[in-house]
Order: structure tokens, then C-alpha cells, then sequence
């Protein structure tokens, strides 16, 4: 992996991470310029690393709007704006998704990876859809306007290896699971979390996911109303591979920041090395 030599060669074993924390609405203009201000600060504090939360571009609570308003990725104002702001910060910006038109009746939920040069290393399409009735009466259904992704991603860059993930991902450990082994240091899961959910699993899910690979998880969430139903909870936090937060935000538009250290990594993992102990086990027998 490039960042363990690129590491060794400068003597540099830590990078500054920062998580945008976001209330998107229905207009695109205006979330993509509120977004760049707020990288831009992160950046002048020297974050290296930038993660957007899910649909960073464009929240409606009204889905037939929503797939209205989706462009189709060579249409979309975004990828181009944010491959240009990537490139005069000269940082790695992960766009933890944007609403992009597949079909004439779905979208993708897709995450764009930009390099410090502004080429797009990778995309990634939510796998796991939002599929649920809450206590609080409150229904979810992605399916009916957005296709599932069938891929997990990582990227390799010379601050890390990342494991790709968007909001209901990280509910299915054998997804982050099988980027630990491929070799993920950083998980990073942009979300807009329903405040009921967020209430009692964000945390927890979150912290599960990092202890028990042995990564940093930097999780990005979206705050806040974003029409007459829809309400997120924020609360992005950025968590060590010991499970400990080490930044959170509160419920409210802005920023968190860390330090990301391999040399932390590297002992928790010396020490409690989880990775090589993973088996992998036939069907469970069933005895009556």
C-alpha cells in the first residue's frame, strides 16, 4: 500500500482529516457553494482529507421531485466543480454522494472520490438501500427511487487505504469486514441518518465497525430539516481504531477535524490483531 512508503520516506505518519458537516435542501446552487466554503476552511486548517455527507447536492423529502431534479452524471454540475475546488486546495475531497440520474425513473446514490490533481479516482454506489418502518411512523423506501450499487471500493492514496461506504452500509459488517482484509486503514461513511435511528445505533454501529477491523471510521452525517417530513441528525464524529471518538459534532452546520495516525493504528493493531484472526465458517448446523 503507498502510504506506509510514502510514510517512510517523508517521516510524515499522520494526516489532518475533516468531515462537512451539511444541511442540503432542494437547492443545488446554493449547497454547492456552502459546501466549498466550508472546505475551504477545513483546508486553511490543513486537512488533507475532506469527506461531504450523503447527498451532499440535493435533499427533497418528495421522491418524484427528487428523481425530477436528478441530472444524469455527464449533465451534473457537481463532479466538475468539485474535481476544480479539489485541485486548487490540492487535497483529496470525497464526496460522500450526490444524486445522480441512472434511468428516467431512478438514481444512484454515488459517492466521487477526487485526488489532489482533480482526477476522479473512483465512484461507488450505495449497496445497501434504505428499506424501513420506524416506531415513530416514519417509512423509508430508497427502492423506489434509486438503483443499488453491486460493487464495494476502495481507494489507495498515499494517506491510506479507504474503504467506501454510504449511511445503511454500515449496518452490514461483512461489507467493511471484507475491505479490512483487502487491506482498508480508513473507513469513511458519509450519511443523512433519520434523527430516530441516529439517536441510538449512529454511535454505536459506527464504533463497532471501527473497533472490530481495527480503523479509523470518519463518518459524516447531514443536519437538520431538509423538508415538511425529512429531518437528519448529524452528529458526525470521527473514531479511532480503539473505538474511542476523537471529534464530534454538534447538531448544527459546520465542521469537525482530526489527526489520523498510522503510528496509532499501526500499535492497536500489533496489539489486538483482530485481522488474522478471522475464520471463515460453513452454514451454522441447526440441532432440534
Amino acid at each position: 500500500m503507498t502510504d506506509q512508503k510514502e510514510a517512510n520516506q517523508s517521516g510524515e505518519r499522520s494526516f489532518k482529516a475533516a468531515c462537512i458537516q451539511m444541511n442540503s435542501r432542494e437547492d443545488r446552487a446554493k449547497n454547492l457553494a456552502d459546501s466549498a466554503e466550508m472546505i475551504r476552511a477545513a483546508a486553511a486548517e490543513g486537512c488533507k482529507y475532506i469527506l461531504t455527507p450523503e447527498y451532499t447536492d440535493y435533499q427533497h423529502d418528495d421522491k418524484k421531485r427528487w428523481i425530477r431534479d436528478a441530472p444524469y452524471e455527464a449533465d451534473h454540475p457537481a463532479p466538475a466543480f468539485f474535481s476544480d475546488l479539489a485541485k486548487e486546495l490540492g487535497i483529496y475531497l470525497h464526496i460522500g454522494s450526490l444524486s445522480v440520474r441512472v434511468t428516467d425513473d431512478l438514481t444512484a446514490n454515488r459517492s466521487h472520490f477526487f485526488a489532489p490533481d482533480g482526477r476522479l479516482m473512483t465512484t461507488y454506489d450505495k449497496i445497501h438501500l434504505f428499506e424501513v418502518c420506524l416506531p415513530n411512523g416514519e417509512t423509508h423506501r430508497e427502492s423506489a427511487f434509486i438503483r443499488a450499487g453491486k460493487r464495494a471500493v476502495m481507494v489507495d492514496t498515499d494517506l491510506g487505504m479507504f474503504g467506501l461506504s454510504i449511511c445503511y452500509d454500515i449496518r452490514f459488517p461483512y461489507l467493511f469486514s471484507s475491505m479490512a482484509q483487502a487491506g482498508a486503514q480508513i473507513f469513511a461513511a458519509p450519511a443523512a441518518f433519520t434523527v430516530p435511528t441516529g439517536k441510538v445505533h449512529w454511535e454505536p454501529v459506527l464504533k463497532s465497525r471501527a473497533l472490530e477491523n481495527g480503523c479509523y471510521m470518519i463518518a459524516c452525517g447531514q443536519t437538520g430539516d431538509y423538508g415538511d417530513k425529512g429531518k437528519c441528525y448529524g452528529h458526525s464524529m470521527i473514531i479511532d481504531p480503539w473505538g474511542e471518538v476523537i471529534a464530534q459534532a454538534a447538531d448544527a452546520v459546520g465542521y469537525i477535524t482530526a489527526e489520523i495516525s498510522h503510528d496509532r493504528l499501526d500499535r492497536i493493531r500489533k496489539r489486538f490483531p483482530i485481522l488474522m484472526h478471522h475464520k471463515q465458517l460453513d452454514t451454522p448446523e441447526i440441532f432440534k
